[in-house]
């Protein structure tokens, strides 16, 4: 969805306690790609004036060029600042706005990550990255002795560290499976998955976007499969969230982990972990909180004293991202990706 520079400006403006920052950057950054609102999502991919306009509300290093994007990206100048002028607001009214202002503008940064998640805000929490997410699921979920998950190779490190963790502590049984990087179709990563189920898995680990080749699994496909079986999915979605257009519950899982600074560009240390309602009361939280119910998804967000400038400037990112719209971001990654790979398709030993 491409916001235009009206709604845009409204969006800062109403409906949120949270201040505008630097009016006259956002108005400026909008201005300029106003001339592009009605390119659709293919055109807008290939039209270099338009990214252009774009590249120039970031501040990056002219000393290398950056081939990493994917362990988190920078932010753009109007999230910088908006992080810059929370900082100083928190300091000069800390324990006040720690104790009486802190609560209401969480809550409504959740609101806003709601929306752009398709999911209820009482689904979600507020972390510090994908890491924290998945490990809050992992360790939270009673799994018993003799209990299996199904992973793949594919998955990344710290998520198969998790579950390592749980088969030494518990005695539960990690299967890893071989996932095949150049499938004939959805259906033969399917099954590699569903050959891996037998009557004792209780949860399945789904990487939505491998990290290490961009390959991007069927995720609902998978999930019905794994629930057909009575298994539950937990997916990392660390690479995938203000990556690619979708809704979370059209996924499919269970439980749902991702990085905000990723590719919605927010400051670092910002992740979303969302559980399906009646899911809640099941999961353990890493720290106790018995002011909470067990159903109540804010028990996981109490985590001891935070950076709370941090989540306080996501909805600056969340504006910067609608401004862009979420299909264009989308259309410009699988063109760029499309740039490069043909430029090294017919290499030998290239396999794409």
């Amino acid at each position: 969805m491409v916001t235009s520079r009206r709604e845009f400006l409204h969006t800062a403006i109403g409906g949120l306690s949270l201040p505008l920052f630097l009016p006259q950057v956002l108005d400026t950054v909008e201005r300029s790609v106003e001339p592009f609102d009605s390119l659709d999502a293919g055109t807008a991919a290939r039209t270099e004036e338009f990214w252009n306009e774009i590249r120039r509300a970031f501040s990056v290093s002219s000393d290398f060029i950056n081939l990493e994007n994917g362990y988190c990206s920078p932010q753009p100048d109007t999230t910088l600042a908006s992080l810059q002028e929370q900082i100083q607001r928190v300091n000069r009214t800390f324990s006040f706005y720690m104790r009486r202002q802190r609560a209401d503008e969480h809550a409504l940064v959740k609101k806003q990550l709601a929306e752009l998640a398709g999911c209820p805000a009482e689904e979600i929490a507020i972390t510090r990255n994908t890491t924290e997410s998945m490990s809050v699921v992992i360790h939270g979920l009673d799994l018993q002795r003799g209990d299996e998950a199904v992973m793949t190779n594919q998955d990344y490190g710290s998520m198969l560290e998790e579950f390592q963790q749980q088969s030494k502590r518990r005695g539960i049984k990690c299967v890893q499976i071989s996932l095949p990087l150049n499938p004939r179709d959805d259906k033969e990563i399917v099954e590699a998955y569903e050959q891996a189920i037998t009557a004792k898995t209780r949860v399945l680990l789904l990487t939505h976007m491998i990290n290490v080749t961009g390959q991007i699994l069927p995720a609902r496909k998978i999930c019905d499969m794994a629930h057909s079986h009575g298994v539950e999915v937990i997916i990392d979605a660390a690479h995938s969230f203000a990556h690619l257009v979708y809704a979370v519950p059209d996924l499919g899982g269970d439980y749902f982990g991702t990085s905000l600074h990723k590719w919605l560009c927010t400051p670092l240390g910002a992740g979303l972990l969302q559980i399906n309602k009646e899911k809640i009361q099941n999961v353990w939280p890493l720290f106790g909180d018995m002011s909470c119910a067990a159903d109540d998804i804010r028990k996981f967000e109490h985590t001891g004293t935070q950076p709370v400038w941090t989540v306080a400037a996501i909805p600056e990112a969340i504006r910067f991202h609608r401004m862009i719209g979420g299909e264009r971001k989308e259309q410009r990654l699988r063109y760029l990706q499309e740039y490069w790979t043909g430029k090294v398709r017919d290499l030998p030993r290239v396999y794409l």
